[in-house]
């Protein structure tokens, strides 16, 4: 019968089709995750060159959140970045994870145990990173709690968890035009003064593409260690730059070509560096007074007022352990509340932490949300919030 020869005549012109036409092979892959597409690739030089193409496109910035805690032997970041990294469409260059100390390690516990879940936070970052692509940068952070988009859409509510197990990872694709390197100065017990030329090594002076800074200081409470923070933050205070960040618990990973293992009762500052002319930033600092809705809001308004394109943009915010409900009484969920209220669809991401680096401040070309009058910002503080905005260029 010429029923089956119509069929595997069919079937033979859908294989030529898909060896021979690099449109329709690019349509066809377009729709796969990246795990999958990189598979795909796999299979013969056109679906390769495609594949690529297509990676190519593929700009926006990717995120896994974790909110619900699991079964006790593994975080619920760790599980929640194995499913999903099956499911997005971004080849991971450069990642952002943070998670909570609470699951970590514990003030209240005897020593022993404490050494116990310690190594828990290195195996959770090794973990991590194992699902990873190799040549991806990492930074993992741990801090007593987390600000976190749920997934699916950028305009979710974001969450503030202040108890209980939580966590995401940011994965940043090649971005054309942009620019992301992490940095890592731990303070040298033999040297009082910080040997400045790092920063350049660093790519965080003499570059006229920097934009944003994120900075996180970690062991804090080490004597010397706010000294040494001023010695970083003070020479890139320059109102070009938006510097934004805070105090953590520890970092857990840091893993790109200049990444060196530390002593761990070392303090120091880790962070990430974005350069590019199309990057565009502003930052708010609410201080203590911001006690109450309306006071939130007008914060907002303040950062609305920057005029940040939405599309493409990711917000920070970087709180204080006294500030959340505590401080707003019994409101949970204030701040990231207020936040969704003026910027709808912009995932916002950040912790709790143990001090927080920040100030006013906008680049759009070179324009300043205030007048500084020559004093430089103090970017230090405790029990406040800063507020972030960074985007990242006008994607296709």
């Amino acid at each position: 019968g010429r029923g089956g020869g119509g069929a595997m005549e069919s079937a033979a012109k859908g294989g030529y089709v898909l060896a021979n036409l690099a449109e329709v092979v690019e349509r066809v892959l377009g729709f796969l995750p990246t795990k999958a597409l990189l598979r795909a690739a796999c299979v013969c030089r056109l679906w390769r060159e495609c594949a690529r193409r297509t990676l190519r496109t593929r700009q926006r910035i990717a995120w896994v959140s974790a909110l619900e805690p699991g079964p006790a032997e593994s975080h619920a970041l760790v599980r929640a970045l194995a499913r999903e990294l099956e499911k997005v469409h971004v080849l991971p260059q450069t990642v952002l994870y943070i998670a909570d100390a609470e699951t970590f390690s514990g003030h209240e516990e005897c020593h022993e145990q404490k050494k116990a879940r310690k190594r828990n936070s290195k195996e959770t970052a090794l973990a991590l990173e194992k699902l990873l692509p190799k040549r991806c940068q990492v930074l993992g952070l741990v801090t007593p709690g987390i600000v976190v988009t749920p997934m699916g859409s950028s305009s979710n509510q974001p969450q503030e968890v202040e108890e209980g197990e939580a966590g995401f990872a940011l994965l940043f694709p090649k971005i054309d035009g942009v620019k992301i390197h992490t940095f890592h100065f731990s303070k040298d017990v033999k040297n009082r003064v910080f040997d400045e030329s790092k920063f350049a090594e660093a790519g965080l002076k003499n570059n006229p593409d920097l934009r944003v800074v994120l900075l996180f200081g970690y062991n804090s409470w080490k004597t010397g260690a706010t000294r040494f923070l001023h010695q970083i933050v003070n020479p890139l205070n320059e109102k070009s730059i938006i510097l934004a960040g805070g105090q953590v618990e520890s970092f857990t990973s840091l893993t790109s070509e200049n990444s060196h293992a530390q002593p761990g009762d070392a303090c120091g500052v880790v962070g990430l560096a974005f350069s590019g002319p199309q990057i565009q930033s502003a930052t708010v600092l609410l201080d203590q007074d911001v006690a109450d809705e309306r006071t939130a809001e007008a914060a907002m308004q303040r950062l609305k007022a920057a005029n940040i394109p939405e599309h493409n943009t990711i917000g920070f915010m970087f709180a204080c352990v006294g500030r959340g409900y505590r401080h707003y009484k019994t409101k949970r969920n204030m701040e990231a509340d207020a936040f969704r209220k003026f910027f709808p669809s912009v995932p916002l991401f950040g912790f709790f932490g143990h001090g927080e680096i920040g100030c006013d401040r906008i680049v759009t070309g070179n324009f300043v949300l205030r007048e500084c009058n020559d004093i430089k910002d103090d970017l230090l503080h405790g029990y406040t919030t800063v507020m972030t905005l960074i985007h990242l260029g006008s994607t296709k």
